[in-house]
């Protein structure tokens, strides 16, 4: 890119702030529109709730602010190539979407959008999709060396389904061709993908592997989400509870995502996690304690109550295995329980200071606002940022 087309880009900065999402909307539509058949790549609910334009947007934002130096959105870039090779997204697909975007661009500015700057960001988007086609490339050739590892879609069996509480159920994953499954680092998912009839499309799905590496088999543990005014109920999520029975074959794609435990720090680690959010954190512990990793764990988890507590008496389990471990709970309601270290109400770091420790790693899976408000306090108290990890569910729109 030239000096002169990068400062074009900066330029549209104060546009985008203000209208981005309002272009990135408009984009989807046209491109799904246009182009019906990527309807199966998309999740339809954050289409539906305008939490994929929004994070395009901040995305777009953050790459037109960065422009003259995009080394520094590094750590944004890997967290979205891992996400596109989970739905399978290939080189071909950014001509569709390079496409759409400059044509989104063009009728939505209209005579502010000139050649120049319609040109200004072509070469920008061209750049970033030989940047986001490098590291995909990266990650697709990394998944096949593994033993047992594949690209794109492979089938499993569901062997076992195991109601873990009112409202999470777990699902055995075994592949259906009987050979090995690819190691992953705990905290990673694996997109599962399901025709929807009512969408007449295959829908895919993100879920955390809350099991740990075994070379057998992946465990996804799925809450159903039974909607409500501002999003619909979850299409993936009721097929699997309801209509995805022990035989039957569905479609996988590798583990993926970067919201992983380091495997090589000793230092303490502290879990908080809200509702569904504990499923990464099973896989890390199961790890840890299958493994010998005698790091001290504390737990903070926050759910609505008993009934909807997965995973409950397991973690007990390991956490007595374990040695190190102690587990903090808050139910928004409690219910006649008189054990130690259960709270009444959200999940509070106020009340449980003794927890916060200088020298831990952090990992915090939840809701946004969740994430946002114990982010926000850990840094309140002088952990470092770096030391705090968070895995957002659904689109990332985390700014932090």
């Amino acid at each position: 890119m030239t000096n002169e087309q990068k400062e074009l880009v900066k330029g549209t900065v104060p546009v985008l702030k203000e209208h981005g999402v309002a272009l990135t909307t408009y984009f989807y539509n046209r491109m799904l529109t246009q182009n019906p058949e990527l309807k199966n790549v998309f999740n339809s609910a954050n289409q539906h709730t305008g939490a994929q334009p929004t994070a395009l947007a901040l995305s777009v934002l953050a790459y037109a602010e960065h422009i003259d130096n995009p080394s520094v959105l590094a750590y944004a870039v890997n967290r979205i190539a891992n996400k596109h090779v989970s739905l399978d997204i290939r080189p071909e697909h950014y001509a569709i979407v390079g496409k759409h975007l400059l044509a989104s661009i063009r009728e939505v500015l209209g005579e502010a959008a000139s050649p120049a700057l319609i040109d200004a960001w072509a070469e920008a988007y061209g750049q970033l999709a030989e940047i986001m086609i490098g590291a995909e490339a990266g990650l697709y050739s990394n998944s096949v060396a593994k033993e047992g590892g594949w690209s794109g879609w492979r089938p499993f069996v569901v062997k076992q389904k195991v109601k873990e509480s009112q409202e999470i159920t777990s699902f055995y994953l075994y592949p259906s061709d009987e050979g090995h499954v690819a190691a992953f680092l705990p905290g990673q998912y694996i997109t599962v993908r399901l025709f929807v009839p009512e969408l007449h499309v295959f829908q895919p799905r993100q879920y955390s592997i809350s099991c740990a590496p075994n070379g057998r088999y992946y465990r996804i543990s799925v809450k159903r989400e039974h909607g409500h005014p501002d999003r619909p109920e979850g299409y993936v999520s009721n097929l699997l509870h309801e209509q995805i029975q022990e035989g039957t074959v569905i479609e996988v794609s590798p583990p993926s995502g970067d919201f992983v435990l380091d495997l090589d720090d000793t230092n303490p680690v502290v879990f908080i996690s809200g509702g569904v959010g504990l499923t990464p954190f099973m896989s890390m512990l199961e790890y840890m304690t299958g493994s010998g990793k005698n790091r001290p764990v504390t737990w903070i988890h926050g759910c609505r109550g008993y009934e909807v507590h997965a995973f409950r008496d397991t973690v007990k389990e390991l956490g007595s295995k374990h040695g190190t471990m102690s587990v903090h709970t808050f139910y928004d309601k409690m219910e006649n329980n008189t054990e130690d270290n259960y709270y009444e109400g959200y999940v509070d770091l106020c009340r449980i200071k003794d927890a916060i420790v200088p020298d831990a790693a952090y990992y915090i899976c939840g809701p946004g606002v969740f994430i946002k408000k114990h982010f926000a306090y850990l840094c309140a108290q002088g952990i470092d940022p770096q030391a705090i990890h968070f895995e957002e569910f659904g689109p990332a729109v985390l700014v932090m």
